[in-house]
């Protein structure tokens, strides 16, 4: 099994990504939570530019990139999975599991440091939240990102096939919790149990600063659970939030190439408060 997920791995990437994408899309033109305040056109010509720009650029300049860095690691003998014996079910297990506790802390650093969220801002000056958002990050971030990953994937030894769950785990995760679907409530605290809902992420693009500086799960919710970042509904409720950054309301912004100069702009702030 482990042979024919690494050799069908970019198929198995794009496969996932286009049906969770079509999936939620059609949730969102069916049953959508709020009413969008900004065109889907411009907004998703943007935000998907900016996946896609970023998808090339990454294969450019990170060719090997964290699935090579798990077999690099093994043909080596690095890192801990690699030095002692472990059922490779474990190994495979613990990797996802630690991988998406990094994204947490990763996310949560990401908010704390001027630098990293003059990066990552980009991502909170969506006026709005769809699934086009889960991807809307700015190319020195992804990076940065990929080279978190590859660093933990080589002290770990972790399993490429691991790594590669994980990958693909968290890119359909991302589209799921950033859709505008209005789901069932009973369904909605179900599943938040385990995983990050559409409506729990949602509080995190919140403009009121202790709402956006929670939630930081990507994946699972256990994260923000046992870290005291949990919050549980926006005080103005989810119909009634503003999706945003205080300050940064004109559309204008939210072009490709004003995304891409955004963390160098004057009018830049720091850290998220």
């Amino acid at each position: 099994m482990n042979d024919t997920v690494l050799a069908h791995e970019p198929y198995i990437r794009v496969g996932i990504f286009l049906g969770v994408f079509l999936l939620m899309a059609l949730w969102e033109a069916v049953a959508p939570k709020r009413t969008l305040t900004t065109p889907k056109t411009r907004r998703w010509a943007s935000n998907l530019g900016l996946t896609v720009l970023n998808s090339a650029a990454l294969r450019l300049l990170v060719p090997v990139q964290a699935v090579g860095c798990a077999l690099i690691a093994k043909q080596h003998g690095w890192g801990l999975f690699n030095t002692y014996d472990a059922p490779p079910w474990f190994a495979v297990a613990a990797t996802m599991l630690l991988l998406d506790l990094v994204i947490y802390f990763q996310h949560r650093w990401f908010h704390r440091s001027s630098a990293l969220w003059s990066l990552h801002r980009v991502h909170h000056l969506d006026l709005d939240i769809d699934v086009t958002t889960g991807s809307r990050f700015h190319p020195l971030e992804i990076a940065l990102s990929m080279g978190i990953k590859m660093t933990v994937v080589v002290l770990l030894g972790a399993p490429a096939v691991g790594v590669v769950l994980f990958e693909v785990l968290l890119n359909a995760a991302a589209m799921f919790n950033h859709s505008n679907v209005r789901m069932n409530q009973g369904l909605d605290t179900a599943l938040r149990s385990v995983i990050v809902t559409p409506d729990m992420h949602r509080v995190h693009h919140s403009v009121v600063p202790k709402e956006m500086n929670s939630n930081f799960g990507f994946n699972l919710s256990l994260w923000d659970r046992v870290f005291k970042t949990y919050c549980a509904q926006p005080l103005a409720g989810h119909l009634s939030m503003v999706i945003g950054l205080p300050g940064f309301r004109d559309p204008a912004l939210n072009t490709l190439s004003r995304m891409l100069i955004a963390p160098f702009s004057r009018n830049n702030k720091g850290k998220a408060s």
